[in-house]
């Protein structure tokens, strides 16, 4: 079970009885989120072995059908999915790699082999790992199952740069699109045009083979191609859609030559384009989406309503600049005190998905952070309103948050310690500013990652 570890504290850091039983709720809703996608129950609910029969999800095949069993992947939440795997699959696998990021094991395998790696920004470490995945898959032929473990994070975890562009290279591409504003979607349509290993790359290495993917999935609406870039599935976009996001967000100027050369020889078809849909490689591929933030946000629905709150899942779909979704969700609980629209109050209001923040300023924080900050702006003063914003890997942005909770406040208590939160947001300094108040979220290193989670209480 992944708990909040200063649950106690972040209750307790506010004067209202209203304020204490709302945060409450909030954060209750919170772990039931981060529960509901726990990898290791997703994995065991759609993974079943009866005699010599093996069925993962609607997908059902005799074992004896298959010579080897390959387990490869990489994620968040991979290396728990893998260690699920192996506690039912036990010996039937004949050899396994998976990339997980650093300090997020240890996991329980013996027949896969699990590598740390660095997240959000690509190492070597992860591009060793990524290449022993890709000779795995060389190795299985037409009479073998490869079971891929997909999960967010995968596209940093599992570097292969494309031509001669060299790691150092893509870091630094990494790196300027994730400061730019860009959506990982943007993000991943680069990333997969500058590697030889994502946007379909790894079934064709692994073709003939048949490959299960087991997703579980970090963005929204679960476009497959996206998720970690997709390196088992038909790549919807082109080396053109790459160049004109770059352009978009003012990147293309700065790029390493060695990337141009890339995406413009693809361009000129001078280099292969990425599988698509209808390709042979995909024939044998059957993709199952585990879970997602629709999961962990109806948990979190249904945590509050257990609780007696009448309680609405507004989105799981949530998209834009956090400060602004920030000032939205602050909005709607302003409108929960002041007319009881959508819903009579005591309530629960929650919301799914993941904003994207352009780096302006030089301080520290994240999405979610930042959403929390913008918000306790937009409600300051009200009583008896909290709203707490989590990304459900326990990481928010670059620091050692999940995220942050805020109420009517919080202002206040800010003004009196003398920490200016209207500068902090500009700064994009939302970590320094929670720390001050010690309303920053923990939770650790969940072993999940289906986005992020946002919830308004109203008492």
């Amino acid at each position: 079970m992944v708990k909040i570890k200063n649950k106690k504290a972040l209750v307790e850091n506010t004067r209202s009885k209203n304020d204490k039983q709302a945060r409450a709720f909030a954060l209750d809703a919170l772990e039931a989120s981060l529960n509901a996608a726990d990898p290791v129950e997703v994995v065991k609910s759609l993974v079943k072995i009866r005699g010599n029969s093996l069925q993962i999800g609607k997908c059902k095949f005799s074992l004896s059908q298959f010579k080897h069993i390959y387990v490869v992947g990489g994620g968040k939440a991979s290396g728990k999915m893998a260690e699920a795997l192996e506690s039912i699959l036990e010996d039937h696998i004949s050899n396994g790699a998976i990339n997980v990021p650093y300090n997020s094991g240890p996991y329980k395998t013996c027949r896969i082999e699990i590598k740390e790696a660095s997240h959000p920004l690509p190492d070597n470490a992860g591009m060793k790992g990524a290449k022993r995945i890709l000779d795995l898959a060389h190795q299985a032929g037409e009479s073998d199952l490869v079971i891929c473990l997909i999960s967010g994070g995968g596209s940093s975890l599992m570097p292969v740069p494309r031509g001669n562009i060299t790691l150092i290279e893509k870091q630094q591409v990494t790196g300027a699109l994730l400061k730019s504003g860009a959506t990982i979607n943007e993000i991943n349509t680069v990333r997969k045009h500058i590697s030889d290993f994502k946007g379909g790359w790894l079934a064709k290495n692994a073709y003939p083979a048949t490959i299960i993917n087991l997703i579980l999935s970090d963005v929204i609406g679960d476009p497959l191609d996206f998720i970690a870039s997709g390196p088992t599935v038909p790549d919807s976009t082109t080396f053109t859609d790459s160049v004109e996001i770059l352009k978009r967000y003012h990147l293309w100027e700065n790029l390493p030559n060695s990337v141009k050369i890339v995406l413009i020889d693809g361009q000129k078809g001078v280099i292969p384009e990425t599988p698509k849909k209808g390709e042979n490689v995909f024939r044998k591929v059957h993709n199952i989406v585990a879970g997602n933030n629709r999961l962990a946000t109806s948990a979190s629905c249904n945590r509050l309503k257990k609780a007696g709150l009448p309680s609405l899942l507004l989105t799981s779909s949530l998209e834009g600049e956090a400060r602004h979704i920030g000032t939205m969700l602050a909005s709607i609980a302003n409108e929960l005190r002041i007319s009881g629209n959508p819903l009579p109050t005591p309530c629960g209001i929650i919301a799914g998905g993941e904003t994207t923040v352009t780096v302006i300023g030089k301080g520290k924080g994240g999405r979610n952070q930042e959403i929390a900050l913008s918000a306790a702006l937009g409600m300051a003063g009200r009583d008896g309103v909290v709203i707490a914003s989590l990304s459900t890997d326990g990481i928010d942005g670059p620091t050692d948050a999940s995220g942050a909770i805020v109420d009517g406040n919080t202002i206040n208590r800010s003004q009196n310690l003398e920490v200016d939160a209207e500068s902090s947001l500009a700064n994009n300094d939302s970590y320094n500013f929670f720390l001050s108040l010690n309303d920053l979220i923990f939770t650790g290193l969940t072993g999940t990652n289906v986005n992020d989670v946002s919830i308004i209480v109203a008492i």
